[in-house]
């Protein structure tokens, strides 16, 4: 089982400020999450305008390490996070190319969906399961699906998706997404999109799907 921590930071001047006090600290934490290969992925996300809207950390430990993980976090401690969750998540086995690991650039390189299933979704959710599964296979082995997977409730059930897509804007993202069986046939009924880039921290392979 993994999760996904959502962190959300403030809208106020200080924002970006108290986020960069403490950064230092919070990449010495990941790396070593990372290392130990507890971090699967870790990123910030970007509203539209260029600011900050927070981080999404995907960690691969149950409630006890989302809770030991959320501990050590400066960004949770100390006020950079104004509201976070951690949703349970279940990482699709797909033919994953490596994390991207190079140096961290200076733009954006990848957007964030996350999506919300309709209510009562579940039923269409496992209609467009196997067309879903048959589109992004391809796509996550040529790399442009960087990871994706399902966001569950808390008795299990599939709730929603998390995806990463190598897009630099949302309008690309968007097209991409628009095409997808999840889509057309009316499972994600609610869906945002950030802009991302990663810090190349040393990430374990993802496991990887037939």
């Amino acid at each position: 089982m993994a999760y996904a921590i959502f962190g959300w930071d403030g809208t106020d001047k200080g924002a970006l400020d108290r986020r960069m006090a403490v950064r230092d600290r919070h990449l010495e934490i990941i790396t070593r999450w990372a290392k130990e290969g507890r971090l699967v992925l870790g990123f910030p996300t970007f509203r539209a305008d260029g600011s900050i809207a927070g981080s999404i950390m995907i960690i691969e430990e149950d409630e006890v390490g989302v809770k030991e993980y959320l501990s050590e976090e400066p960004f949770a401690r100390e006020g950079v996070w104004q509201s976070y969750e951690a949703r349970p998540f279940r990482i699709a086995p797909l033919p994953y190319q490596p994390l991207p690991n190079g140096p961290t650039p200076s733009q954006p390189t990848h957007t964030v969906l996350i999506a919300e299933d309709g209510d009562n979704a579940l039923d269409k959710r496992l209609s467009a399961r196997g067309p879903h599964f048959d589109r992004v296979s391809a796509f996550a082995e040529d790399g442009t699906l960087t990871l994706g997977g399902a966001l569950l409730d808390a008795r299990g059930e599939m709730v929603g998706s998390l995806a990463i897509t190598r897009h630099p804007t949302e309008e690309e993202a968007r097209a991409f997404w628009a095409e997808d069986p999840y889509v057309t046939q009316g499972v994600w009924q609610q869906m945002q999109f950030f802009v991302t880039r990663f810090a190349p921290l040393p990430y374990k392979p993802l496991v990887r799907g037939a």
